[in-house]
């Protein structure tokens, strides 16, 4: 709590800070849970203490405010404390993306000025390959992973859980000007190195309240309250998991943390902790629901919110046949992230169950406090019809103002008031968007626009297909013609031809659902689709490879 005195009659201007969300759960909820793993259980109140202690540690480091502060962590309690410490100093709290290829980690930790990194210890062997490179940096913290601290050249300056353990338990956590930034990451895109977004603590608390009214005041389904289980399944570095663990710690919420994606464990932990409540892109649901471990678990008590890329109607079944309720989200790195949710109307809840699935599988609505809106190539908006498509674009008071140290492309990111996104979609009379390609993605051909989305979206409903990917190619007479990648479930590998699939989609055709001129003629068979660093479909390196 702050030290500064008041004199009479000057009222306290309250900051939108992100430590003013952490009192709350001390009052309502103080003994409940956050459990890592199987390894380790804390309660709100022991949260609350170290996060205090992880303060003091980096202060007797030399962190200062304005100081970078980098983190590489699989998704666990520390990176919680993370969250909160880190910032709550006046720091800035960059969510490093391990994914990256070892060049544009060291890229991101320079271009952020990350001055400390904290790291796990599996991420160790990374660390000793670009230590020479990350010429910022100066202090090294070890997470020791099961209290195991392995050899190592490098000269570290302090192990987690001991600085913790010899730090004081109060911090005098400041009040912040709220527009003081908070967190900042990188977000990877087609072309040049990948851009710095970055959040003050006002625009995530502003987030955090956003999504708490969405997500828990509406009578819709994909509830999130103070009674559920929660476990997040997209990595803590990309937009703060979908910014829902401050969510889950205003809520004092039992939080359940996996740690490194391992289906077994996510399924062990799903099914001892009692979750209610996740995230994901759909390739980690997929890879749930194809796991063999999986066939006995009884997920019917789940929730899931799905983003990143579209839930395919085949995927959303498949889910629905295990009991899980899903709904889609959907925003970007730029948005903080979310900025609609796919939840049904009051009126819609009683539709029969198909009806209610083509809803839930939609882009959604805007959650309170976003605008979204339709333009063409010159800006002009377009009406909200259901069939003008246009640029999506967006307002909110958590958007991004910028890219760090990159006018340019945040010139091309912010024009006229709007962040435009550049998702191509349309949006319905009754408000619901639904995104139907990235500009890069629109198959062009003939001149007329096919939505690689709506490929994989028809093909995902045969009852073989796992997962597919939709790309154009250049076609002498056309201009580019849709190619299909297509991984087969493993009881119909070799028992499907592309002569089948091409006669499962002209069907759709034929029925007016899908144009005529949008049938692809190629289908590739794949063992696998090459994924992006958060799990997304890398279409940019299926074309690279068939240009």
């Amino acid at each position: 709590m702050t030290t500064r005195a008041y004199p009479p009659g000057e009222p306290y201007v309250y900051p939108l800070i992100l430590k003013k969300l952490l009192t709350t759960a001390l009052i309502y909820s103080p003994e409940r849970e956050i459990v890592y793993r199987d390894q380790q259980r804390i309660t709100y109140r022991t949260l609350h203490e170290r996060i205090h202690r992880l303060a003091n540690g980096l202060a007797r480091m030399g962190v200062k405010a304005g100081d970078v502060v980098a983190v590489f962590e699989f998704d666990s309690h520390r990176y919680l404390e993370c969250f909160f410490a880190v910032p709550g100093m006046g720091a800035t709290l960059q969510t490093v993306n391990w994914r990256l290829s070892p060049e544009q980690i060291v890229y991101t930790v320079t271009h952020a000025d990350a001055k400390v990194v904290i790291f796990n210890s599996a991420f160790l062997p990374l660390l000793q390959a670009v230590r020479d490179k990350l010429a910022t940096v100066r202090k090294l913290i070890l997470i020791a992973e099961e209290g195991k601290s392995p050899e190592t050249t490098l000269a570290l300056d302090a192990e987690y859980e001991e600085m913790l353990a010899s730090a004081r338990p109060a911090y005098d956590f400041p009040d912040l000007d709220e527009n003081t930034r908070a967190t900042t990451f990188y977000t990877t895109g087609t072309t040049g190195n990948p851009k710095g977004v970055y959040f003050s603590h006002r625009q995530l608390v502003l987030h955090t309240l956003g999504a708490a009214a969405a997500f828990g005041s509406y009578h819709t389904q994909c509830r999130f309250r103070s009674d559920d289980v929660y476990m997040p399944l997209t990595p803590m570095f990309h937009v703060h998991a979908w910014g829902i663990p401050l969510l889950a710690t205003l809520l004092g919420v039992k939080q359940v943390y996996p740690g490194m994606y391992e289906p077994a464990m996510i399924l062990k932990l799903l099914q001892t902790e009692k979750v209610t409540f996740s995230h994901c892109v759909p390739t980690i649901l997929q890879m749930l629901l194809s796991s063999p471990a999986a066939q006995e678990a009884d997920l019917s008590r789940w929730k899931v919110i799905i983003g990143g890329s579209q839930l395919p109607r085949g995927l959303a079944q498949m889910a629905r046949d295990r009991g899980i309720e899903v709904n889609v989200g959907y925003g970007m790195s730029e948005t903080c992230p979310i900025m609609s949710l796919a939840n049904p109307k009051e009126h819609m809840l009683a539709w029969e169950p198909e009806r209610l699935l083509d809803v839930v599988i939609k882009t959604g609505r805007p959650i309170p406090l976003v605008e979204i809106g339709l333009f063409d190539p010159m800006d002009q908006p377009l009406p909200h019809d259901g069939t003008s498509v246009g640029e999506v674009c967006m307002r909110a008071p958590w958007l991004t103002a910028g890219y760090h140290k990159d006018a340019e492309r945040s010139a091309e990111l912010w024009r006229n008031g709007w962040l435009h996104s550049g998702d191509v979609g349309h949006i319905d009379r009754e408000g619901y968007l639904q995104i139907t390609d990235r500009i890069k993605d629109v198959i062009k051909s003939g001149g007329e626009w096919i939505s690689s989305l709506d490929l994989e979206n028809f093909l995902s409903r045969h009852e073989a297909v796992l997962e597919s990917a939709a790309i154009g190619v250049p076609d002498d007479k056309w201009g580019e013609r849709p190619l299909l990648f297509v991984v087969l479930k493993p009881e119909y590998k070799g028992k499907v031809t592309a002569a089948e699939l091409k006669r499962f989609m002209a069907a759709f055709a034929e029925q007016g659902r899908l144009p005529k001129y949008a049938v692809p003629e190629r289908f590739e068979f794949v063992d696998a689709i090459p994924k992006t660093s958060v799990g997304k479909l890398d279409k940019k390196l299926l074309r690279r490879d068939h240009a």
